[in-house]
């Protein structure tokens, strides 16, 4: 991959953990704040239900985070775009629809068949 291409990967990903750093830090503001006491249980149920819904999507984007880190890091040390199972690059449509792909689609399709079979 070139350099121009790397760094144009490197601004989309920066951008990405901009957007889900902000919302982390939303979420946590908005739930130190709520301190609402229902008297219905119902009530109480469902905003329990959202809370933890929410927890669950922040949990899943904090992975995400961790993976976007290592991305820029691969960009830095050259090795983003390369398949860390057989080392060729990953195409750029792969990379386009998920940018903090490890695997070509054909090794990480080899992985996802042996994790059914095992």
């Amino acid at each position: 991959m070139d350099r121009k291409t790397a760094e144009e990967y490197r601004v989309l990903l920066q951008h990405q953990l901009e957007e889900l750093l902000l919302e982390a830090g939303k979420t946590a503001t908005d739930m130190a704040d709520e301190k609402i006491n229902f008297p219905d249980p119902t009530d109480r149920a469902s905003l329990e239900s959202d809370r933890n819904f929410e927890l669950r999507i922040r949990d899943r984007e904090r992975k995400l985070i961790g993976k976007i880190r290592e991305a820029i890091e691969r960009i830095d040390d050259g090795t983003y775009g390369l398949c860390e199972s057989c080392e060729e690059e990953i195409g750029l449509a792969r990379l386009k629809a998920r940018p903090v792909t490890t695997m070509c689609i054909d090794c990480k399709t080899e992985q996802e068949r042996q994790e059914k079979i095992g």
